[in-house]
């Protein structure tokens, strides 16, 4: 996969892709992520990108030539043209579905805005999709873009080295995670659960099936109504 990131500030996204899972997936040669200067495009001497929006209004807005001219230069660089994504507050939310989806593509393009937001004819003239992390304003698009790069890489093969990790996400399965424990079985009176030390593989399973429920049901109602809709749909099929 290759991902090519527009911002005003690459510079942000330096110490984030150079640790852990993100950088031991692009010296594997699973993602390549390429950053890009939008203000490398402008064309005049303050190098500026944004401007007074029309009507009027607090804030000001990012142009389209800047962005424009960007896009085209990066699109040159590989054959696959992939899906164009603005980071907005206005798009729909990422989810562990949609994560699921992305990772499939070849290349991704994600833009990352500042200022009040962009000409509504970079999203038009681009036909890119709006995505957002949460239904909050940040300061600008690549925090959000890296938590979509993220959570895009590390669903990709290879990846995170061992295959089930990912696979017993919260989420993965519509529910919420498992609680974990590790050595030593007792720290300040707080002991593991005897069912993880049974060595029974099975009521294992049977457990930790049973606590993602009640964790979902209890933490996120919300999650716990989609992942009855699903077991329902499923039941009827």
């Amino acid at each position: 996969m290759r991902i090519d990131v527009l911002t005003l500030f690459p510079e942000m996204f330096e110490t984030p892709l150079s640790y852990s899972i993100l950088k031991r997936a692009q010296e594997q040669n699973i993602v390549e992520i390429v950053l890009s200067n939008i203000r490398d495009f402008a064309t005049d001497s303050y190098r500026k990108v944004d401007d007074k929006p029309y009507g009027g209004g607090a804030g000001m807005v990012m142009m389209c030539q800047p962005v424009f001219d960007c896009f085209e230069h990066v699109q040159k660089q590989s054959p696959e043209t992939g899906r164009v994504i603005l980071m907005s507050p206005q798009g729909q939310t990422l989810t562990h579905d949609k994560a699921v989806e992305l990772s499939r593509e070849k290349r991704l393009t994600l833009i990352a805005g500042r200022y009040e937001g962009f000409d509504e004819r970079i999203r038009t003239g681009l036909g890119a999709e709006q995505i957002s992390i949460g239904d909050y304003v940040l300061s600008g698009g690549e925090l959000a873009a890296m938590v979509l790069i993220d959570a895009v890489v590390r669903l990709l093969d290879g990846a995170l080295g061992d295959e089930d990790s990912a696979a017993h996400d919260s989420f993965s399965d519509g529910l919420l995670e498992y609680p974990h424990y590790t050595r030593p079985e007792e720290f300040r009176g707080m002991t593991v659960p005897e069912i993880l030390l049974s060595g029974h593989h099975g009521n294992i399973e049977k457990w930790r099936k049973q606590q993602q429920i009640e964790r979902t049901k209890q933490w996120r109602p919300d999650v716990y109504e989609k992942y009855l809709k699903a077991q329902q749909k499923k039941q009827d099929s």
